[in-house]
């Protein structure tokens, strides 16, 4: 079984972007609510149909599976809920580990929050000095919550 374990903190400044190149990323929500979600991703020139289990703690059961481009586009136009989400992804190295920040676009404009994976929910982890805030346990941040409550409706 595949599971995902990671950790979601805020972003605070814009020194962490050095000279990665952002990816911009477009993902909607074909079915949510319950104990699973599913999603459709297109990511650069990549799309992908993500099942995800119900959270428990910071990991949960992920299946990921790549698709042609075409049929994602169809499915964000004719199937995911609106509005689907739109952020730029860097992936940038630090301490050894891999961390990806979002900047979110659109109606979730101004939330940048970066996440990284980790091998179990006990694994220790440096935190860069851009790493605000831990949001792992606010569903506020997660996704699928940001397509149903955009950042603009209820950001600080």
């Amino acid at each position: 079984m595949a599971k995902e374990i990671e950790r979601k903190f805020l972003v605070s400044g814009d020194q962490w972007k050095g000279d990665s190149k952002p990816i911009h990323t477009c993902q909607g929500y074909l079915a949510s609510g319950g104990d699973c979600t599913v999603r459709v991703r297109i990511q650069g020139e990549n799309a992908f149909l993500t099942i995800k289990g119900k959270t428990e703690g910071v990991s949960r059961d992920e299946y990921e599976y790549g698709i042609p481009v075409v049929d994602a586009e169809e499915m964000l136009a004719a199937l995911a809920k609106k509005p689907y989400i739109e952020k730029n992804r860097y992936k940038i190295t630090y301490a050894g580990m891999e961390w990806e920040v979002d900047e979110f676009l659109k109606e979730n404009e101004g939330l940048v929050v970066a996440e990284v994976e980790l091998e179990s929910e006990s694994q220790q982890v440096e935190l860069p000095p851009w790493v605000g805030e831990e949001v792992s346990h606010d569903v506020r941040y997660r996704n699928v919550s940001l397509t149903f409550h955009p950042y603009s409706e209820w950001k600080k």
